[in-house]
């Protein structure tokens, strides 16, 4: 017997979980957040979890969304960086630590920053978007799901 592709096997669960994620993005549109730093905070949950199934969706997703290849390139190291404004700086220290969940103090310290940042409203579409790519990022490696290369 192979590994069970979860969003094959249990379609509906997986569906619903698709239906999340749409009104996940919208809710984050309609809140003001950026196409660009929602596509940041994925690519970077996604780099975190080795999810290269995710990558391959959301890089290019943050290529559209306007990301330059060389943030793209230099995101592993955004703390060393001025590149990256405070917003996102404060975005990125959120994803990381909603991700890896190992310091609840490091975690109350950048939700409190990311306040500093964005409304509650926002933070809560931010924070939304971090689970919810946690959760495909889960599915994506459980399923052992390859990306496409066409190279």
């Amino acid at each position: 017997m192979g590994v069970p592709q979860l969003d094959r096997v249990q379609r509906e669960v997986y569906k619903q979980l698709v239906r999340t994620a749409v009104a996940s993005r919208e809710s984050a549109m309609d809140a003001g957040l950026d196409e660009a730093l929602l596509e940041l905070v994925n690519v970077r949950v996604s780099q975190l979890n080795g999810c290269a199934a995710c990558l391959a969706t959301h890089v290019p997703a943050a290529r559209k969304a306007g990301v330059s290849e060389r943030r793209l390139d230099l995101l592993p190291a955004w703390r060393e960086l001025d590149e990256f404004g405070g917003p996102e700086q404060a975005a990125l220290r959120l994803a990381e630590t909603l991700t890896n969940l190992d310091d609840v103090d490091e975690r109350a310290e950048a939700t409190a920053d990311a306040a500093e940042y964005f409304s509650d409203e926002q933070l809560s579409a931010l924070q939304w978007t971090i689970v919810l790519i946690n959760a495909f990022n889960r599915v994506s490696i459980a399923s052992h799901h390859q990306p496409r290369i066409d190279d």
